[in-house]
């Protein structure tokens, strides 16, 4: 899986990476009121996003699986002024990254993993959040009509809810929507997509 990622970004294969910072992000931070603080972010890509969160204050770690996503990143950060940790990492074995994140950002990295290795992604969820952090997730919706090379992987609401719940998180809100920027040859489209918010249970199963 690995060299697939590396190679799509090789190629510039990569019609998520819309280059401009995600609205729902935006959204949760100002409807939230969240204060800038730590923050993780699973699949940065080329940093967009991380950027977008650098510049606005917060003490930033992005992480992704290739290697040339995280040098035009890190590229990316020094054009415009902002310093972000960037690390090269496989999202279920992220290594010392430091104490557990009060919240952590994925736009499209859990649809894609947990189809490879689900149990390794929640044993990293439970980890990197800390206990009463947010976990805000971007994800492919089943509920679409498109056809599958239309979109990104997709995942019912009831799978999202259950799956990250099983990490020890309570589901606070989920949402229909749709991911923005997307284009594929050349073309732009709107796929169906979850957005869900989760909080980290400050008690885990194991302590009830």
């Amino acid at each position: 899986m690995e060299s697939d990622w590396e190679q799509r970004y090789v190629e510039s294969n990569t019609p998520w990476d819309s280059g401009v910072p995600s609205e729902h992000l935006k959204d949760f931070l100002s409807d939230n009121g969240i204060s800038p603080g730590r923050v993780l972010e699973l699949g940065c890509g080329t940093g967009t996003n991380a950027i977008y969160l650098a510049q606005n204050g917060f003490d930033v770690t992005g992480v992704d699986l290739s290697k040339t996503a995280i040098e035009r990143a890190r590229q990316k950060s020094e054009a415009v002024g902002v310093n972000v940790r960037f690390i090269e990492a496989d999202a279920t074995n992220l290594g010392d990254i430091g104490q557990p994140f009060p919240f952590v950002f994925d736009r499209g990295t859990y649809h894609v993993i947990r189809k490879v290795n689900l149990a390794g992604f929640q044993k990293m969820l439970e980890s990197a959040v800390a206990k009463g952090g947010y976990y805000l997730v971007l994800a492919g919706n089943a509920n679409t009509l498109a056809p599958p090379e239309q979109g990104p992987p997709i995942v019912r609401g009831s799978e999202i809810v259950s799956e990250i719940e099983a990490a020890n998180f309570d589901l606070i809100e989920l949402r229909q929507t749709v991911f923005h920027g997307i284009r594929v040859n050349g073309m732009e489209i709107v796929p169906l997509a979850w957005c869900g918010l989760f909080q980290r249970r400050e008690k885990d199963r194991a302590q009830l």
